[in-house]
């Protein structure tokens, strides 16, 4: 009995002192054991999501890939193949495993090493949220501490969703649904179970068993896992057996883009570093919705790109990029390890010279594929001398390509095609007139090329795009749109700029006194310097600021009226949307909303509307996911022509700010109006009296009416624009060299459909419009035309198209004309009974000075 006494006083005393070693601990590791309980609204690190308007993602930033999901979402033998191979009493322990400690520590006894088998799922949750990774006895103490605070802080479902939402599976996807993207670009209820296996195979090795680094270390983990889940009867021996035989079907998946518009997704990300810090911007889970329509900016990517490439190929071919060899040529390897060397570019790909024949070559691609290029893809390679020069046309394919050469090309979209890199630039932005919404956004031909924004960051000098505006300043005091400018040569010098400054037209012809509405259609200098002088150099820089351009780059002279401002895109869209909205400046903007990571919206655009009689904002709704630019669009025209139907309807959505009128609505239509002469010119043809606008093209490829549009060219084609707008969408299109003293030149071209060449300078309509064209082609399809409604205080009279007076007379010399009341002509021209001839009378003197 003695002995027994004394082992009992042993046993007692030995687990006082455990117990007492214990309670130490416990208290030595408390100051510096976290609340557990911060668990319960803990931030799972997720990156910034970029979205287009109608949900497209755009863009994604931030190191760690994680996909949040809820306990119910993840498969049941993916929770089964991680218990199985972590913890298999997790639903039965208290954070700690016993038996789990037991093993571990005989393993240090025997063997003298640590073992991280000990650890229960609750533990480490611990280590990953509050502990470091270090194997140290201080470490484990706390963890195990604290995994008993875990598990009386929270529930075994929640305990298990954070572990499978936090552990680091490699290739920088944290938890088992970045895994699943990332690995096998699926969501978690799509997973196989051979993919299951692997992923929950991960955590304790993402290195070692990573499936695409280490494929035959990653396949013996997963059938590991497999034979745990069937030992535990999770799985049966078929299930084993056909799941240890598959394939391993991991790769990378990137990021799921399904709209590539880099130049929105930086201002996207910008916008939030600047407002919310770079570390919660890019961890916090924030998804910004922005205002870009996905189809719209397609359309626009396009049609930038392609009018790039129209101007490069007009102006000849610079040569191969580099000799690969001479004589012998490279064995097919050497090859492909060249051109591996250069990157594509915007479709343009890196190609070998292997033969040329007469008129075609063969040529290897980087991936090894040969293709041929036939000979429209070869002819349009006249020599580059200069911007300003070509060489003659190539008549055979060795008077461009020979053997060996490195060279660019790329399919078109009906056939392949010798190429180059593009050195012009081009920009492009399209807003919603009544919000200020931007739909589309190009900052330049390659974001990979040049991050620089163009829209934002370029200002340009404007050229002829100002002219609607010193125009609608005349307008806005006495002058019509029949008023009679004097277009004849600019003697009388301006005294501000102190020396004889003589503006002429482009090209160099006069035609005497013509009708304000006939100078800004064709964009000639000389009225548009006169209409300055009429309005006031002072008012016209007053008027400009209340577009939204900066008196800061107005400059105070007469070069205004010709465009000498430097302004960016945008500004230029935003001012044109004045016109298109009825007179208000709308502010643009490129951010709908913003959302955390748990779709609470945390920040809600509030846009200013331009409200006028006859236009209900509110019946104006955001198209949806599913729907295309043209349903859009063409619900939009049905609802503001039921809106005009009603001049009792204004703007009234709830919240709404509301843009200030910066001109009369009857002055922004009478501007409208004139720019639609832009583009469909007036007159009767048939009757030797029809006349064109700058950008006549624009009606031979739209066939529409409702379109209104301003060319821009300055001096020298440096710089070239097209600006214009419908009911529903404005418009710019810049194109020009970054390099500000490089001259856009002059080139000859073949034109479409047309047998002979054609030469010339580049000019706004030529360089800028065609992209313009093609872009509001395609963005409109489909739409019905939105008819002009003049609004109140606007009146049509017949007028005599050589004097801008009151005629009786109806025919091809005649023509309605639009007036604000009270400003239509009061007198009749003089009419000879005998030849029907027009004289004028009573012009004013100063006319002609």
């Amino acid at each position: 009995m003695k002995w027994f006494k004394r082992l009992l006083i042993a046993f007692f005393s030995l687990s006082l002192l455990g117990v007492g070693a214990i309670a130490a601990a416990y208290f030595y590791v408390l100051p510096d054991l976290p609340d557990v309980n911060s668990l319960k609204t803990v931030q799972l690190q997720t990156p910034l999501r970029i979205y287009s308007s109608d949900g497209k993602l755009i863009s994604q930033f931030g190191e760690k890939r994680r996909v949040p999901v809820e306990f119910e979402d993840v498969p049941q033998q993916l929770i089964n193949a991680v218990l199985d191979t972590e913890d298999a009493r997790f639903f039965e322990h208290k954070g700690i495993d016993p038996i789990g400690i037991i093993r571990a520590a005989t393993i240090l006894i025997t063997t003298g090493k640590k073992s991280q088998g000990a650890s229960t799922i609750t533990q480490q949750v611990a280590r990953g949220f509050f502990l470091s990774n270090e194997k140290t006895y201080i470490r484990k103490v706390k963890e195990i501490f604290l995994a008993l605070k875990i598990e009386k802080a929270l529930t075994k479902h929640e305990i298990l969703t954070l572990y499978l939402n936090r552990s680091f599976l490699g290739n920088r996807a944290y938890g088992v649904g970045a895994a699943a993207q990332v690995y096998y670009g699926k969501n978690l209820n799509e997973l196989l179970l051979p993919e299951m296996a692997m992923i929950a195979g991960l955590p304790q090795a993402p290195s070692a068993a990573n499936p695409i680094r280490n494929p035959a270390r990653a396949k013996a983990r997963r059938n590991w896992v497999l034979s745990r889940m069937l030992e535990k009867n999770n799985i049966t021996e078929a299930e084993y057996q056909e799941a240890t035989n598959a394939p391993l079907t991991a790769r990378y998946h990137g990021a799921e883009i399904d709209l590539y518009a880099p130049y929105i997704s930086e201002m996207a990300r910008d916008y939030m570093i600047q407002k919310y810090g770079e570390e919660a911007a890019y961890t916090n889970g924030y998804n910004v919705y922005t205002t870009i329509s996905s189809d719209l900016q397609l359309m626009a990517q396009d049609a930038l790109r392609d009018n790039v490439f129209a101007y490069d190929q007009r102006h000849g071919y610079r040569g191969p990029i580099s000799q690969l060899w001479t004589e012998t040529p490279l064995e097919r390897t050497e090859i492909i390890e060249q051109l591996a060397q250069t990157p594509p570019m915007q479709g343009i790909l890196p190609a070998a010279v292997m033969t040329v024949a007469e008129q075609q070559a063969k040529v290897m691609l980087a991936d090894g594929t040969e293709i041929t290029i036939e000979w429209p893809g070869l002819k349009w390679a006249r020599k580059f001398i200069t911007d300003k020069r070509q060489g003659l046309p190539p008549k055979l394919a060795t008077d461009i390509l020979s053997q060996g050469q490195q060279v660019y090309v790329r399919n078109n979209g009906s056939f392949w095609q010798l190429s180059q890199i593009p050195e012009v630039s081009s920009a492009t932005v399209s807003l919603d007139p009544f919000d200020g919404a931007i739909r589309t956004l190009v900052g330049g031909f390659s974001f990979s090329k040049s991050q620089f924004n163009r829209v934002t960051q370029a200002k340009r000098q404007l050229g002829s795009n100002i002219k609607p505006f010193i125009y609608a300043t005349a307008l806005e005091q006495d002058w019509t749109l029949a008023t009679l400018i004097n277009n004849a040569p600019i003697n009388k010098p301006d005294t501000r700029q102190g020396t004889a400054w003589r503006p002429k037209n482009s090209p160099d012809i006069y035609g005497g006194p013509t009708r304000l509405r006939v100078g800004l259609a064709q964009s000639i200098n000389v009225m548009s310097v006169r209409a300055l002088r009429h309005a006031g150099l002072t008012n016209a820089i007053d008027e400009l600021v209340k577009f939204g351009f900066d008196a800061k780059d107005l400059p105070r002279n007469e070069s205004l009226a010709l465009g000498s401002p430097s302004v960016t895109p945008l500004q230029v869209a935003t001012a044109f949307n004045v016109f298109a909205n009825g007179g208000y400046l709308v502010e643009p903007y490129f951010i709908d909303h913003v959302t955390d990571s748990y779709d609470n919206v945390i920040e809600q655009a509030s846009p200013t509307l331009a409200c006028s009689s006859g236009l209900n904002e509110q019946s104006i709704s955001e198209p949806s996911n599913d729907e295309t630019s043209s349903d859009f669009f063409a619900a939009m025209n049905q609802e503001l022509s039921a809106a005009n139907s009603d001049t009792e309807l204004v703007c009234n959505r709830q919240n709404g700010r509301y843009a200030k009128q910066v001109i009369s609505e009857q002055t922004a239509f009478l501007i409208t109006e004139s720019l639609k002469s832009v583009i469909w010119g007036g007159g009767d043809w048939s009757k030797g009296t029809g006349w064109n606008g700058t950008a006549w093209r624009a009606s031979k490829l739209l066939k529409r009416h409702d379109i209104a549009g301003k060319t821009g060219t300055t001096n020298e084609s440096r710089d070239t624009w097209f600006s214009g707008f419908n009911p529903t969408l404005t418009s710019t299109f810049w194109v020009g060299f970054d390099d500000h003293g490089r001259q856009l030149g002059r080139a000859s071209w073949m034109a479409s459909g047309a047998p002979d060449q054609i030469s010339g300078g580049e000019a706004g309509a030529k360089t800028a419009g065609p992209g313009w064209n093609d872009f509001m082609n395609k963005a409109l399809k489909g739409t019905t035309e939105v008819s002009a409604e003049p609004p109140k205080g606007i009146v049509s009279v017949r007028i005599d198209l050589e004097t801008g007076k009151l005629t009786r007379k109806t025919d091809h010399t005649t023509a309605f004309e639009y007036f604000v009341a009270g400003t239509e002509p009061k007198e009749y021209a003089i009419e000879t009974q005998s030849s029907g001839e027009t004289f004028i009378d009573s012009v004013a003197e100063d006319l002609f000075q």
